[in-house]
């Protein structure tokens, strides 16, 4: 444990900080699993509303850091890809 003040203030944010970036991680994991299966199973309508929400999400989560930019635009691009395919 630490010992200064200001180390044991870090390691307070640090805790607070990684269990708002595991909730926020997992609001994004679900809006794309939910998206996936409604492709899967060629939802279209569900898919399309989907789509948006979860693309925005993903740019949220891109602009706080709990995602790689590069990730956000990989997600991005395989999701239109397999939407488009499915459509």
């Amino acid at each position: 444990m630490a010992n200064h003040k200001h180390t044991k203030k870090a390691h307070k944010q640090d805790i607070v900080r990684r269990a708002r970036n595991r909730s926020l991680r997992t609001r994004l994991r679900r809006s794309l699993k939910s998206l996936r299966s409604a492709i899967d199973q060629g939802n279209t309508d569900e898919a399309r509303s989907a789509m948006s929400g979860t693309v925005s999400l993903i740019d949220k989560m891109s602009a706080k850091g709990v995602i790689h930019d590069n990730t956000a635009a990989r997600y991005k691009s395989r999701l239109a890809k397999r939407f488009a395919a499915a459509s």
